[in-house]
């Protein structure tokens, strides 16, 4: 194996931020483009449960999850707010995330409650994003991801609501040069094919 393989799929906010790590860095992987409804055979050995991102390095050693891939390629340790603000997000917010964009995959949802549920996480997010002390790159980069599935489902209702800090935050990573970078379309990779780079 030349260099790391990752697995990934473009939309996902979990591969995003293992993708935005990986810019940062300029980590050195074979990039592999996955299409989730049909997973290829290689990916699914390595990591049976199916989902993006999977990492593998040229060890072996298999990472399955996009923090521990974040933490691996950036050499991070999380603080103490870090892992707070982390868990929030993959944990309360993720949760109200999915009720508000696929109400119809659960029951007895409903979908403007969901909203406002989650709109706490993000009324919190803002007053943090307005304090002296900035996020650390490496925690903004695991939560924006996740901010702007959010925005775009309903954006017009997103930008009127009062967190000017989260919207200009968003504005400034979403029109990263790294984020262009970590978004640039690929296609679906098929074995036997030349290894696919970021850039």
């Amino acid at each position: 194996m030349a260099s790391p393989i990752l697995y990934s799929f473009r939309r996902c906010p979990y591969a995003m931020r293992a993708r935005m790590s990986i810019v940062r860095t300029e980590f050195q992987v074979e990039l592999r483009e996955v299409v989730l409804r049909d997973r290829p055979e290689h990916m699914m050995e390595i990591s049976p449960k199916g989902t993006v991102p999977v990492l593998l390095l040229e060890d072996g050693t298999v990472i399955e999850e996009s923090l521990e891939i974040m933490q691996h390629v950036l050499d991070w340790t999380l603080s103490e707010e870090e892992q707070h603000w982390i868990s929030r997000n993959d944990d309360e917010f993720k949760f109200h995330l999915d009720r508000y964009k696929y109400p119809n995959r659960y029951e007895d949802v409903d979908e403007l409650e969901q909203r406002t549920l989650a709109s706490a996480y993000l009324m919190d997010l803002d007053e943090r994003l307005g304090s002296e002390v900035s996020l650390s790159e490496a925690l903004s980069d695991a939560l924006f991801p996740f901010v702007r599935q959010f925005a775009n489902h309903d954006r017009d209702w997103f930008d009127v609501q009062p967190w000017g800090h989260v919207l200009v935050w968003l504005a400034k990573n979403l029109e990263s040069e790294a984020f262009k970078v970590c978004m640039k379309k690929h296609k679906q990779w098929v074995a036997g094919e030349a290894p696919t780079r970021f850039c």
